[in-house]
């Protein structure tokens, strides 16, 4: 039986590899499910899988949550430093689905196990790349990536040279405002923001999706996961959302992987690896599909894109400094501080003002250091928010 935990059950990631537990419940053992406010789901899902220890962020729940497992026998924690320790505990996979670079050091902690990590929070490899592998590699860890874009590469490296590469190409649906008029981008609420195309997803990723911001972040863990300059790596906009990524070969040829947007393809995977199994996705039928259409982004309309390209070419603490920006601006927005075209200024001018007057550019790369770089960041781009307001 297979011991398996979820850092962060409760979001949309969480609740797809929950799916496919059930499907198959007798063959795991529940160690740890992590939360962030969702109380009555976290309580749900560890009372229906005996999960050994439930973990709530969000300090306001713990009385909550405490009450509606009493008697189970289920062990209640909360807070970060907790979420922590159910990572440390002992498993053979653990999902990291923790939304931001709060899913850093939880990650980090269950790689110190030796264990599998299966990787869908993209902050980590964003803010830590470097360290985080060498991390996996010292303590004998294997790190999956969960991200559809970077299973999809990583799939269609299997069996491959890495040193064959050539290219790697993300594609991208285009998000909610993908066909918009360019000038009415600065008039986009909120929930329009927060409805997708294609993917069921997290507000806060769907957001990230209508800026691409996701995109941003996603270029750049493709960088650290598989090694690649910044030039071999490209970004498309694919509206259909049926090829995740591409790899292209020095002999021309390319791998795509193919199917329906569900996020199980890409957890499945990472759970049954190196086999394959059933899964109860969408079977793609091409004749209905009949076409698949791509464009090139325009630079005007994701100006988040031109950040990434700056972060993977400065490296270090950039990516740190880029994430925590990007998520004071997001939570901006969401709050009605700054409208939707004011997100990539933010993180633009907070990136500038760390460069010019905090003096982060060479400073050794490490947890702590990353951590730091982290709350800086967030304190420079709430300077900015009130600036511009």
């Amino acid at each position: 039986m297979k011991r398996i935990s979820i850092l962060g059950a409760t979001g949309s990631i969480g609740q797809s590899t929950l799916d496919l537990i059930r499907r198959d419940r007798d063959s795991y053992d529940v160690v740890a499910l992590t939360g962030g406010r969702n109380v009555a789901q976290l309580a749900s899902d560890a009372k229906d899988l005996r999960a050994e220890v439930a973990v709530i962020e969000d300090e306001a729940g713990y009385a909550a949550l405490r009450d509606l497992l009493s008697g189970t026998g289920i062990e209640v924690a909360v807070g970060s430093a907790a979420i922590e320790e159910a990572a440390s505990r002992p498993a053979d996979w653990i999902m990291s689905a923790i939304v931001g670079a709060a899913g850093l050091a939880p990650g980090w902690r269950a790689l110190e196990q030796g264990t599998t990590l299966a990787l869908a929070n993209k902050e980590s490899l964003v803010t830590a790349g470097p360290i985080l592998l060498s991390h996996a590699r010292d303590h004998g860890a294997t790190i999956l990536p969960v991200d559809s874009e970077h299973s999809a590469i990583f799939q269609a490296l299997v069996g491959e040279d890495i040193a064959a590469v050539e290219r790697i190409v993300v594609t991208a649906s285009g998000g909610a405002f993908r066909d918009w008029p360019l000038d009415k981008l600065a008039t986009a609420t909120l929930a329009e923001a927060s409805s997708h195309p294609n993917w069921d997803m997290g507000q806060r990723i769907t957001i990230d999706s209508a800026s691409m911001f996701n995109k941003a972040l996603e270029l750049i863990e493709a960088k650290e996961f598989f090694g690649m300059r910044p030039d071999q790596i490209e970004a498309v906009i694919h509206p259909e959302s049926l090829i995740h990524s591409l790899v292209g070969f020095r002999d021309g040829a390319m791998m795509a992987h193919i199917g329906a947007p569900d996020m199980r393809h890409a957890i499945g995977y990472a759970l049954h690896w190196p086999e394959r199994r059933d899964l109860p996705v969408e079977r793609l039928d091409l004749a209905k599909v009949a076409q698949m259409t791509f464009r090139a982004p325009d630079p005007a309309r994701y100006p988040a894109l031109a950040l990434a390209r700056r972060v993977m070419e400065e490296g270090g603490l950039s990516g740190a400094v880029f994430n925590a920006a990007k998520e004071r601006a997001l939570d901006a927005f969401i709050d009605g501080e700054i409208g939707f075209t004011e997100m990539t200024p933010v993180v633009e001018a907070t990136m500038n003002r760390i460069s010019s007057s905090d003096g982060l550019q060479n400073v050794h790369l490490a947890l702590d250091t990353v951590l730091e770089a982290d709350r800086l960041a967030r304190i420079r781009a709430t300077e900015v928010i009130r600036e511009t307001r």
